[in-house]
């Protein structure tokens, strides 16, 4: 914290399970472009959209709940957290090869730089943390349990961040 002040902003909705993933996507969209990603970051903004997609229907589909969606932007990460009323926490994994589905987790491990999921009283969330280009960078840190596959470092992407 620099000159004793801390600059943040971050934004809060719920999204019911009726059209909840889409207008979930919509809504973070329109934040993004307030802090001017869409024209700087537009990679990053495909990854935070993709997150929101999953986790929202996640929170929907197994869950059986409505999704709160949470982004915070502290000034060098962007914190995307959903929270659903259900206390299982999702463990990503592989599914078989004809599957239409399972890929969610797998696939927000892919894109974020960290993601995790904490249990609380009433349900979970589920955090996943993006930096845009030329953002700090910091060393790998564990993601959900089952990740599989090499870390993003060693796919010639951002380098995954502790941030949560």
């Amino acid at each position: 914290m620099t000159g004793g002040s801390l600059k943040a902003v971050g934004w809060a909705r719920s999204f019911p399970a009726a059209g909840g993933a889409r207008a979930g996507r919509h809504w973070t969209r329109e934040h993004l472009a307030t802090l001017g990603w869409t024209a700087d970051a537009p990679g990053t903004v495909d990854d935070v959209l993709l997150t929101v997609s999953e986790l929202v229907t996640n929170a929907h589909v197994h869950a059986h709940t409505s999704a709160d969606l949470v982004l915070t932007w502290d000034g060098s990460r962007l914190h995307v957290s959903v929270h659903d009323r259900d206390d299982e926490v999702p463990v990503a994994r592989l599914p078989e090869w004809s599957a239409t589905g399972g890929r969610g987790l797998l696939l927000v491990n892919a894109v974020a730089d960290h993601c995790h999921a904490r249990t609380q009283a009433k349900g979970k969330t589920i955090t996943a943390c993006f930096t845009p280009p030329g953002g700090e960078q910091a060393e790998p840190s564990p993601n959900l349990p089952g990740r599989p596959g090499p870390d993003r470092a060693t796919r010639g992407k951002r380098r995954a961040t502790t941030c949560c």
